[in-house]
């Protein structure tokens, strides 16, 4: 399943390299996130059946030590929805 892949790319990923800090969202853990949703114009209803079908995730934006480094991709599909930070 789709969200079982995401699971494993990230936590345990982390955790095998020994990177203690990372891989799950944490308070005290870098922040370093990926925000993905269903691409525009790909097939399914909604990411995770999208992504099932065989489409790749939609970039809607990448946080990397607490930053936001980049909105939409320019070199994959677009996510549909792009997320808002606002301040605190």
């Amino acid at each position: 399943a789709p969200e079982v892949a995401f699971c494993l790319a990230s936590g345990n990923t982390a955790r095998v390299r020994g990177l203690a800090d990372r891989g799950i969202i944490e308070v005290g853990r870098a922040a370093d996130l990926i925000f993905i949703d269903q691409a525009i114009g790909g097939a399914g209803d909604g990411l995770l059946d999208s992504v099932a079908l065989g489409n790749l995730p939609g970039i809607g934006m990448v946080i990397i030590d607490g930053e936001v480094r980049t909105n939409r991709s320019r070199n994959t599909p677009p996510a549909m929805r792009v997320p808002e930070v606002r301040a605190a």
